[in-house]
């Protein structure tokens, strides 16, 4: 016979209004549309950003930052490089004692620095693990004590479909993402007994700035092999985003969810 287990914690408020969420990299682009849909449900949001060659990334935040506050929400910014461990405790406990709490992660910071694997520098290779990957450890060793200590808490990793069907350059980003992939069971595995979530979300191409500034012709054939015919826009990954952190997802961890309009079907 089974033990009777007891019936796992929830936030008396189904629709997360009042809690509280970090995105990593959140003042543009997927990160941006993540916390917007937070704020949209009432949730308090904090993020941070680094500054981006060829980019007014601190300008973006702000803007972020206002639209957010738009919605009724605390909010909450700061200049953080992920990679750097005691930056991430300290924004992580900054951005705690600033809105109340923390309930959600979502570490969407991340780079890519493309080229043939022949070609790649240790400097190419080292960022683009080190952001993607140690940058996700960081935010996820951060918060879990907080969540342990509270028996509760959602975190989402954005992965990518590059780790089922990588294209060609893009060796460092891949092996980040899949590592990530290993990160998000593992971590499902050890801080499932604190009810706490642990999942992933890997998008395909989504029509960000970045995105948008590739060759026409990449973005025409990613088009192509969508068997929805179409790259995605950030607010259909968003919702996904958020829904693994609300408490209809309670009984859902360890997974990944493939947002890529089929491409990996094709």
């Amino acid at each position: 016979m089974l033990a009777e287990q007891p019936e796992p914690q929830r936030v008396p408020d189904r629709e997360m209004r009042g809690n509280s969420a970090i995105v990593t990299g959140g003042a543009s682009g997927m990160g941006r549309a993540i916390a917007l849909e937070f704020a949209r449900r009432g949730v308090n949001v904090a993020f941070n950003y680094i500054e981006l060659r060829g980019r007014d990334i601190s300008a973006q935040a702000l803007l972020t930052e206002t639209t957010l506050r738009g919605y009724g929400v605390e909010v909450y910014s700061e200049h953080c490089d992920v990679r750097d461990r005691q930056r991430v405790e300290g924004f992580i406990q900054r951005a705690r004692d600033a809105l109340g709490g923390v309930h959600y992660l979502v570490n969407n910071a991340g780079i890519h620095d493309d080229g043939a694997l022949w070609r790649l520098s240790e400097r190419g290779w080292r960022d683009v693990i080190d952001t993607n990957v140690t940058g996700s450890f960081n935010g996820v060793r951060g918060v879990a004590p907080i969540f342990r200590k509270q028996h509760y808490g959602k975190i989402v990793n954005i992965a990518s479909r590059q780790i089922y069907r990588p294209g060609f350059g893009v060796c460092n980003y891949a092996t980040s993402k899949a590592a990530l992939v290993g990160l998000t069971r593992s971590a499902a595995v050890e801080l499932g007994p604190y009810n706490i979530n642990v999942n992933g979300v890997a998008p395909g191409f989504v029509r960000t700035e970045l995105v948008s500034a590739l060759p026409p012709q990449l973005l025409e054939d990613e088009k192509q092999r969508s068997v929805l015919g179409r790259i995605a826009e950030p607010e259909d990954v968003a919702p996904i985003v958020v829904f693994l952190c609300s408490d209809e997802a309670r009984h859902i961890t360890g997974q990944v969810i493939l947002v890529d309009g089929g491409v990996t079907l094709a």
